[in-house]
């Protein structure tokens, strides 16, 4: 089998005969003749045909706008393979990325299942960050599904479902063997997020050339040419997962001379560079696509052109609203070609709504099998072969992270409806998207009955999913494990400082008082462990300093000053974060940009909230402001303290915490609850 660490020769790949690959041709042997395909009479041919499981080879193109390929618009860029395949096969105009990022939609396409049932929302971050999110192997993957019908599984390219980049490839968590692919190759062994297409690669660097100069899009290509070769007398499932176009944009020289000098090269929407890197795609499919034809399994395989999600840059979206890390049309809705010669019928179009997840139903569906609730994905079969539809009109989105300005919302289309709403607040908007594809107009106000019967879906969706925890009640977290009031006697309570400056504590009223004329930073650290790995602890403050530029109180989890998990308040800036100190070293590498909530959240009025809620590794903040919950943010920190770990999780202590540099913060008092 091939390693993605290096390319054997072709001997190599023959693999020994294991219990997967004996089931396979037992599997495979049942739906086929047994005397090879070019020895029998064109008659016997076509039976044969028709009996073979067909094979599924889905191309994926990396961040790719919607007006970037010839067939859905532009007349710069220049796609004439894709575009062929588009005219001779099926163009789905409202397909859609199971995710608006890559990592989450390539979660969708070897499960079936939305991104948030998988715990894989966001794009995921590298080694350095403190969480350590990757694909389960507790998912049925492509080789679980398939493999029984006497399918070989690989992965060319971009794999992107793990954060572990160091030691031995088949031992990192999430990778694909570990799913079960028989092959990989090519794929990311560091961290990909700068981009590299030229070899030597810097996130493969085991990786030799196949020859002098060699341009990753080309090697992944011919690396296809070779898997295809080396499969073609048994049904096979590959994904040939781009790395381009991405955002570091570079290609060949005379490419991008090309376009440099084409007609205007200098105006919006139009980016040499990435036209270049899209012609070298384009010739990849190409040779790819004339492979199959060259073989003699044009006929026995369906053959998917698509995206992970749109285009970073908005203009290359038009007539779509907005891009990549949004749940607006551009974000989201993607080019998908299907090419099948002999089954699909030439020229066709097809607007019924598909997502991501359909891929790997379709493939069980044309293998034999009967796909059903195990996938959130529906088998698009019938649309392919034209004798039928699919039932469904309902699709779901759900992006928790911050990106860019971009802040947390989700998404549910319904029929010609969609629903965008924001789940800080639940602000909700209301679009028609076959009137109004471009989501220009919110017709919420005047659409009332649909937008609650959308949010109503949404809701139940994302209870389905149990994507986030819900917002501290006595409902949701009925058991108390802590009421502190500061009562006078702080004897429950480890005061801890974070420094050598230790401040004046003392408990007045039932309020804990803290006061100091420069910078201190104090833990109060109780004596009470969540015996749960999902409990919520709230913070009451109470007033902050009058002056001074560091007021901020935290609530959390703390070992002792040198590792914790604390929220953070900062007064002076009405800003909210969090700190994650282990072994003395504050960790957050990879975290989102919370800055966009800088201004917004004032815990200084009365009846104010600050809630630290935590499921497994995950934490969540929500703010009372005095109307009610709402939503900030959440944060892994599996890759740093594994908080599910009973073991681990009793060592920690319900915290509080107080810096400031002059004056006096008080804390009203703290309270915890857990499910």
């Amino acid at each position: 089998m091939t390693t993605p660490m290096s390319i054997p020769e072709a001997s190599e790949h023959v693999p020994e005969p294991t219990r997967r690959t004996v089931l396979r041709g037992i599997a495979a042997g049942a739906l086929t003749l047994t005397v090879a395909p070019s020895a029998v009479t064109r008659a016997d041919a076509v039976t044969w045909r028709r009996r073979r499981r067909p094979n599924v080879l889905v191309i994926s193109i990396d961040d790719l706008g919607w007006d970037e390929i010839g067939c859905c618009g532009t007349s710069f860029n220049e796609t004439p393979h894709i575009d062929r395949l588009a005219r001779e096969g099926l163009r789905f105009e409202s397909a859609y990325a199971a995710a608006s990022l890559c990592s989450p939609t390539r979660a969708a396409l070897v499960t079936g299942l939305y991104p948030a049932r998988t715990g894989i929302t966001d794009f995921l971050r590298g080694e350095p960050a403190p969480s350590d999110k990757h694909l389960s192997t507790d998912f049925r993957t492509v080789p679980d599904v398939l493999g029984p019908y006497g399918y070989t599984t690989g992965l060319i390219g971009k794999w992107h479902l793990t954060e572990r980049y160091s030691g031995d490839y088949r031992n990192r968590p999430g990778n694909p063997f570990a799913h079960g692919f028989d092959e990989a190759i090519a794929s990311e062994e560091l961290y990909i997020g700068d981009g590299d297409y030229f070899h030597p690669y810097s996130f493969m660097p085991s990786l030799p050339a196949r020859e002098p100069g060699e341009y990753l899009t080309d090697r992944l290509a011919q690396e296809a040419v070779d898997f295809v070769t080396r499969h073609r007398d048994e049904p096979f499932f590959l994904h040939l997962s781009n790395y381009a176009v991405h955002t570091s944009l570079d290609a060949k020289p005379e490419l991008v001379a090309k376009y440099r000098a084409k007609p205007g090269a200098d105006e919006s929407p139009n980016r040499p560079v990435l036209a270049a890197m899209l012609e070298s795609i384009d010739d990849q499919v190409g040779r790819i696509a004339a492979t199959l034809t060259d073989l003699g399994i044009a006929e026995d395989t369906l053959l998917l052109v698509t995206a992970d999600n749109g285009g970073p840059y908005r203009d290359a979206n038009v007539p779509l609203r907005g891009g990549k890390g949004e749940l607006y049309e551009g974000g989201i809705r993607v080019p998908l070609i299907a090419s099948w010669p002999g089954t699909i019928r030439p020229g066709r179009q097809d607007t019924t709504p598909t997502s991501t997840i359909d891929i790997l139903p379709t493939a069980l569906d044309l293998a034999g099998g009967r796909p059903g609730r195990e996938f959130d994905g529906r088998s698009i079969a019938p649309l392919l072969t034209g004798r039928g539809r699919l039932r469904r009109d309902t699709l779901f989105w759900v992006y928790p992270h911050f990106i860019g300005r971009t802040h947390p919302h989700a998404a549910v289309r319904h029929g010609r409806h969609k629903l965008v709403q924001y789940l800080r607040d639940g602000r909700t908007e209301l679009y028609d998207l076959t009137r109004d594809p471009g989501e220009t107009t919110d017709i919420s106000a005047d659409e009332v009955v649909t937008e609650r019967i959308l949010r109503a879906m949404l809701r139940a969706h994302m209870a389905d999913v149990e994507l986030l925890p819900p917002a501290p009640s006595r409902r949701a977290y009925p058991r108390r494990e802590l009421a502190e009031t500061f009562d006078g006697d702080l004897s429950r309570w480890t005061t801890l400082p974070v420094g050598a400056r230790l401040g004046e504590v003392a408990v007045r009223d039932g309020q804990l008082a803290v006061s100091a004329s420069r910078l201190t930073h104090l833990v109060f650290r109780s004596d009470v462990s969540p015996t749960s790995d999902e409990v919520a602890l709230v913070l009451d403050p109470g007033t902050f300093a009058e002056s001074g530029n560091q007021d901020t109180v935290f609530v959390g989890l703390a070992e002792d000053a040198d590792n914790y998990l604390l929220f953070r308040y900062h007064n002076g800036l009405n800003r909210v974060g969090w700190d994650l100190r282990v072994g003395g070293t504050l960790i957050t590498a990879g975290a989102e940009p919370l800055g966009n909530l800088d201004g917004t959240v004032d815990l200084a009025g009365a009846g104010a909230r600050y809630a630290f809620v935590l499921r497994g590794t995950t934490a969540t903040a929500y703010a009372d402001q005095g109307t009610g919950w709402e939503f900030l943010f959440s944060v892994d920190v599996g890759g740093a303290i594994d908080l599910a770990d009973p073991a681990v999780r009793a060592r920690f202590r319900y915290a509080t915490s107080i810096r400031l540099d002059d004056g006096t913060i008080t804390l009203d008092g703290v309270t915890a609850h857990r499910r």
